[in-house]
């Protein structure tokens, strides 16, 4: 059975692997199986968003573009978050129209996420990447609909290990980012503290990808 890697920068092109490859408008790769795309909010160029946001559109028509992202905002960055706020909005439009789910990148602006879900009434999955914080905002992103991955700070930070442990078996994805660690580590970590064998978190993780993203796995 195959590991799902919900995020990375890192294309192994492993047979045991499917991987949700993140890419950017200005940079894709069409040899990539399975990927992501979407305007990061370190890189919002004012000058090329309306262009990256066309190449973004034509992408989200193939199927092979599973899902749009990572895409987000982040309070710790030099961009205005009201351009930020903009362009994350935009692509979100873009997200509903053609029923993708969204990978999001997201420091320090969780309440302005989770507002902008239920103003906008966001109705496809929301995914949080690359989750670290505490057990209350962890619920409260679950209770509001969002799902969330767990990588390099699971494996980093052992205090994630009982936040973990209390998310729904239904709600969570296991992915590798940037880091160079393959993505078996993190499944390892993930079912020791699940208490669940590999096989049966694989299955798990299977059985939300096909609900997240509306497809069998081959």
């Amino acid at each position: 059975m195959k590991f799902i890697n919900l995020h990375t920068h890192n294309f192994t092109n492993s047979d045991s692997v499917l991987e949700l490859v993140n890419q950017y408008p200005n940079e894709f790769d069409a040899t990539i199986p399975f990927y992501s795309i979407g305007i990061h909010p370190w890189h919002i160029a004012e000058d090329r968003i309306a262009e990256d946001l066309m190449i973004i559109e034509s992408k989200l028509k193939e199927r092979n573009c599973l899902a749009i992202g990572e895409c987000g905002l982040d309070k710790r960055i030099e961009i205005a978050l009201e351009l930020q706020l903009q362009v994350f909005e935009k692509q979100l439009a873009l997200a509903e129209k053609y029923k993708k789910p969204v990978v999001i990148h997201c420091v320090a602006a969780f309440q302005e996420l989770i507002e902008i879900k239920n103003r906008l009434e966001i109705s496809v999955p929301m995914l949080i990447h690359g989750f670290s914080k505490n057990d209350l905002l962890a619920k409260q992103l679950i209770n509001n609909g969002f799902y969330l991955s767990f990588g390099k700070y699971l494996l980093r930070k052992p205090e994630l290990e009982r936040i973990f442990k209390s998310i729904p078996n239904n709600r969570f994805f296991l992915e590798t980012d940037t880091m160079e660690d393959g993505i078996q580590a993190v499944y390892s970590l993930a079912a020791k503290y699940k208490n669940i064998e590999i096989e049966q978190l694989q299955k798990q993780i299977r059985s939300n990808f096909e609900e997240v993203f509306k497809r069998d796995i081959d």
